[in-house]
């Protein structure tokens, strides 16, 4: 399937259909009175999160999404029925913003953020469905027998937005490409990227679900290959550092054996700056959060004592440093758990973050009956 992690799209909802005027007429019953009925309301776009979805392929085929409109009102009372609302699913961490038109490169132009699809099953309605106009019967009174008037239907909403993906994951796997981050999540998880002994062999994110003991599980998220200037868009670049904002825990893949671009040794501490530098560059949020330094390819004939002094530099940064081998499976159990242990102090995190915020806004709204 191919990825797409961003889509314009146009919503239309449906418009109210009209209500009638219409008056009984039956044989002996001269004064029947008014009896047209009410239109129905339009139909409304509604999006809906849902984990069955991971790109947003769908938009990229069909950009325009309209709501059945409301029928008219008929006589007798009888009123018109209602469109049928049209419900449009997303994938989860799917952002919702408002278009603000076409860059003369023709790239959508993105508003304000309008929605943000953080957990399955979230609705939002992006387009209200008109409201169905009133028939004369609605407007009899003692003063007014016999109305002729009528509502004709209220139009629906409508608008342009631009969609745009940002993976939900709990760990973030970034380095220099090759560092080994696509061999590592085809080992830890049933996820079965691209693997190529070439640069950017990944060119999308891949996801992957990853088991840990005591039945705990969480999702890996392989992001392409980061260079420096990839905040600013060298590289796969700025496209896919988005896909990190959403991560609890950072593991940076590092190549021990390294080169620059000029050839020369690159070591571990050195690279792991190149690509904090670019994180920093991106958001200083996603630089400050938990982090392990991952050595990979640790099956190459590499002195042991070498890879002691690489632990020992980064646990002076106050960093784990765990050397691995997703070929032989050296260190793999060991990576897993020290993520597992770091994504559930996180979600502790989280849990007592929600907490304060639900106290605090019950506490505002107690507030504000008290003072009606």
């Amino acid at each position: 399937m191919k990825f797409i992690d961003e889509a314009s799209i146009f919503v239309e909802a449906g418009h109210g259909g009209s209500g009638i005027k219409s008056f009984y007429r039956e044989k002996f019953v001269p004064l029947g009175g008014p009896d047209g009925g009410n239109g129905g309301r339009g139909g409304s776009v509604i999006l809906v999160a849902t984990s069955n979805l991971t790109t947003l392929l769908d938009f990229h085929f069909q950009p325009r999404w309209k709501a059945t409109d409301g029928l008219k009102g008929q006589g007798s009372r009888c009123d018109g029925k209602a469109g049928e609302d049209l419900i449009v699913k997303v994938p989860i961490g799917t952002q919702v913003y408002k278009s603000r038109g076409m860059s003369e490169g023709k790239a959508p132009i993105i508003g304000d953020l309008v929605c943000d699809f953080d957990e399955d099953g979230a609705t939002m309605v992006l387009a209200q469905g008109g409201r169905g106009g009133k028939g004369n019967s609605f407007f009899k009174s003692p003063t007014n027998r016999a109305p002729e008037h009528f509502q004709p239907g209220e139009k629906g909403e409508l608008g342009e937005y631009v969609l745009s993906l940002k993976l939900v994951a709990d760990v973030g796997l970034v380095g220099f490409p090759n560092a080994g981050k696509s061999t590592l999540i085809s080992r830890i998880s049933s996820a079965r990227p691209k693997i190529a002994d070439y640069p950017f062999t990944t060119l999308t994110p891949n996801l992957g679900v990853v088991r840990a003991k005591g039945g705990k599980s969480f999702v890996v998220a392989d992001i392409p290959g980061l260079i420096p200037g990839a905040h600013e868009g060298k590289g796969l670049g700025i496209k896919f550092l988005k896909h990190v904002e959403r991560t609890k825990v950072t593991a940076h893949l590092i190549d021990p054996m390294q080169l620059n671009d000029d050839g020369s040794p690159c070591p571990p501490a050195e690279a792991w700056e190149k690509i904090m530098t670019e994180l920093r560059l991106f958001s200083q949020e996603i630089a400050d959060r938990p982090q392990i330094v991952v050595l990979t390819k640790g099956d190459t004939a590499l002195d042991p004592e070498l890879i002691a002094s690489y632990q020992a530099e980064f646990k002076g940064r106050g960093l784990r440093c765990i050397p691995i081998s997703a070929v032989t499976g050296e260190g793999l159990e060991d990576l897993v758990s020290e993520l597992s242990a770091e994504i559930e102090k996180a979600r502790a995190v989280e849990a007592v973050i929600r907490a304060e915020a639900k106290d605090d806004a019950l506490e505002g709204a107690q507030h504000e009956l008290s003072k009606e």
